[in-house]
């Protein structure tokens, strides 16, 4: 298993030099990856802030996990993407999702027949990125369109998919799948087995299981949970999550966090391992000094004794 860091508790500061920062000590700590969501009415350009950490930050694969397909034609976002890997080379995976109803609404967005949007974005965003032409008619979105740059190698793409038919779209048409709020129950039960049987069907290599969950290194377990579950409490009324969190049985995001000493956590990311996770992006979620230099000291250690046995 790879091990990352996932940067999106910095997106509300509206930073480029905090996130920046953050995504060159991730690397110089050894870490493989660093991944950025873009919240749809947050007004934070994920990839735009990407390219600049890619410009100065080298060997390091950077990620969007995830930007929501919706708000954007998929001819845009193919050309934010080409541009970007213009600027930083092949290191960009694109991570798109669906987002969430609710988002959607406060954007004045239909969430109309999410599957079929899903299936017909990727039908013109993929041969895009790769191809760099298209045409395609559907039935919520076309495209005619050839792009300036060349084809060169192919652009990774991964869907955050939970739900049965997501999940199939994604094995199917991607490279993979990323995930918030899944626990290790859930993607050993429903995940893997259901977006591995999808890309087996297809045709396509075993596809990448990228997962993301808070993570803190304290003698405070218990309030620290609480703290989460309070802060994030959003993520536990989204049905989608509310979904995964039934799987999992559990009912707040402090239960799914991985918090406590370093042997516990240190159990708790091995598990994920066991359970299919390809990438563990951990999302540092620390309340002082102490458990921030404990909780880098432990995934950096764990990664530095681990990646090799669980390199996939």
């Amino acid at each position: 298993m790879r091990m990352g860091i996932n940067g999106t508790g910095l997106v509300q500061r509206a930073s480029i030099d905090a996130i920046a920062n953050h995504a060159r000590r991730a690397a110089s700590d050894g870490f493989s990856s660093y991944w950025l969501a873009e919240h749809p009415t947050g007004g934070l350009d994920a990839l735009t802030v990407l390219t600049v950490v890619g410009l100065t930050v080298s060997d390091l694969e950077l990620g969007t996990a995830i930007i929501p397909s919706f708000p954007r034609h998929p001819m845009v976002l193919a050309g934010q993407v080409l541009t970007a890997r213009n600027a930083i080379g092949n290191r960009l995976t694109l991570g798109i999702g669906l987002s969430h109803a609710p988002m959607m609404a406060q954007l004045g967005i239909s969430f109309d027949r999410p599957i079929r949007h899903l299936k017909e974005y990727l039908s013109i965003l993929i041969p895009l990125l790769n191809e760099g032409r298209v045409s395609f008619t559907g039935e919520t979105l076309s495209c005619e369109a050839e792009t300036f740059f060349q084809p060169g190698q192919p652009c990774p793409v991964v869907v955050a998919a939970l739900g049965p038919q997501a999940l199939k779209v994604a094995g199917n048409m991607t490279n993979g799948t990323t995930l918030a709020w899944v626990g290790p129950r859930t993607i050993r039960e429903h995940i893997r087995p259901k977006l591995t049987e999808a890309a087996e069907d297809a045709g396509r290599p075993s596809p990448r299981i990228i997962a993301t969950l808070p993570v803190c290194v304290t003698d405070d377990e218990k309030d620290v949970r609480a703290r989460i579950s309070k802060t994030l409490g959003m993520y536990a009324k989204l049905p989608s999550y509310q979904a995964m969190f039934e799987r999992e049985g559990v009912n707040e995001p402090g239960e799914l966090a991985l918090v406590g000493g370093e042997s516990r956590v240190s159990d708790l990311i091995e598990e994920l391992a066991e359970v299919g996770v390809t990438d563990f992006a951990p999302s540092e979620f620390t309340t002082n000094e102490d458990e921030r230099e404990r909780t880098r000291g432990l995934l950096k250690d764990w990664n530095e004794t681990h990646h090799e046995e669980y390199e996939t």
